[in-house]
């Protein structure tokens, strides 16, 4: 059995959080956490409250409390198996970022996550719990992401430190990876593929972009 205030207690220690911080997230009073986790007051979280912070920790809800359905049970025992031991769960998306056509986003469900060790991915971001896993889907970065490749998106890494690279980016509800090119001056972007059978789109306005993240890191079948 999972306790949810362990699991919650251990996750803001990690990040280096404060309760007063994440209550005021949820919109609460800033004991709320705190009370939660010290003096079991509520029994349990709220739904709601339960899916930001799950959102917020790139973790499994089972972790904090939800109903244990025999896959989300064993991701949560696994991330908790996983932190004693000096590794770091990724979260795997239930999404694809497209390099082709494009894909529309219906969910960011997360699936069973992949554990790497916790320095690695500290030299690997600055933000490592902001990673999480997608896979490419087509082909119009080949040949330097392939369809199907699995890539690690740095979420931390998005339109604030927009700079030359490969990004996965959202227009609307479609959702891409693509690269990236930054005039400063003018302050547009343009988004290139690396594959030349694929359009390029020159001078885009940034306001019309949602820069989801850097693509820092790819894994592929042989």
């Amino acid at each position: 059995m999972i306790d949810a205030r362990q699991s919650l207690e251990q996750l803001v220690r990690e990040r280096g959080d404060d309760y007063a911080s994440l209550s005021r997230m949820l919109g609460r009073n800033t004991a709320y956490i705190q009370q939660f986790i010290r003096r079991g007051s509520p029994r349990k979280l709220d739904e709601d409250d339960r899916r930001t912070l799950a959102r917020y920790f790139g973790v499994d809800e089972a972790l904090l409390g939800a109903p244990e359905r025999p896959d989300t049970l064993a991701t949560a025992a696994g991330a908790q198996r996983s932190r004693a031991q000096g590794l770091t769960t990724v979260p795997r998306l239930a999404i694809g970022a497209s390099a082709g056509p494009g894909s529309v986003v219906d969910s960011e469900e997360a699936m069973i996550g992949i554990a790497f060790e916790a320095r690695w991915l500290r030299a690997l971001s600055q933000s490592p719990d902001l990673l999480s896993m997608i896979q490419v889907a087509g082909d119009s970065m080949a040949p330097t992401l392939m369809n199907s490749d699995d890539i690690l998106v740095d979420r931390g890494d998005g339109a604030d430190r927009a700079r030359d690279g490969i990004y996965v980016l959202r227009f609307d509800d479609v959702l891409m990876v693509k690269r990236l090119a930054v005039n400063p001056a003018a302050r547009l972007l343009s988004i290139r593929s690396d594959n030349p059978a694929y359009p390029d789109w020159e001078e885009c306005d940034p306001e019309s972009i949602t820069v989801i993240g850097r693509v820092v890191w790819v894994g592929r079948k042989v």
